[in-house]
């Protein structure tokens, strides 16, 4: 089955998208010095309970402060997959990226059941639209 997490690195990883190195990092591997490292982001999370996933807040939570200052500004996209709910989740995401003053550059994608052709290709175009746009800002 193609997932969410694969059609956005297909959309991201566009053979017609040049100038971006797309570098997947799951959420517990991440680290500060990636976030530092990295021009933009996309973050994918299940939405458990009505939250995002422990793996993405413990991410957050370790690159806050360290990334605050020196991240202000760099674009970002998400997308979120739960069974019953995603609103919660896609919240926590909005109220923290908005502390850290990322800007968002593409509707979230946000799947409640089984994700759809549909869907995913709302994650390609996540990707590509996220990719696209680095590769713009790079020229």
């Amino acid at each position: 089955m193609h997932t969410m997490f694969n059609a956005v690195m297909d959309g991201a990883t566009n053979e017609a998208i040049e100038g971006v190195d797309v570098v997947a990092k799951a959420a517990l591997a991440a680290t500060a010095v990636d976030v530092l490292d990295a021009d933009g982001y996309l973050l994918g999370t299940p939405a458990n309970l009505g939250y995002m996933s422990g793996a993405l807040k413990h991410f957050f939570d370790q690159i806050y402060y360290p990334c605050l200052e020196d991240t202000v500004g760099r674009p970002f996209g998400f997308y979120l997959h739960g069974n019953s709910d995603t609103t919660g989740a896609a919240r926590a995401i909005e109220t923290i990226t908005t502390g850290l003053q990322w800007r968002l550059v593409q509707r979230p994608v946000s799947v409640v059941g089984e994700a759809t052709t549909n869907d995913r290709e709302a994650c390609w175009e996540l990707g590509a639209a996220t990719a696209a746009g680095l590769a713009a800002l790079s020229r």
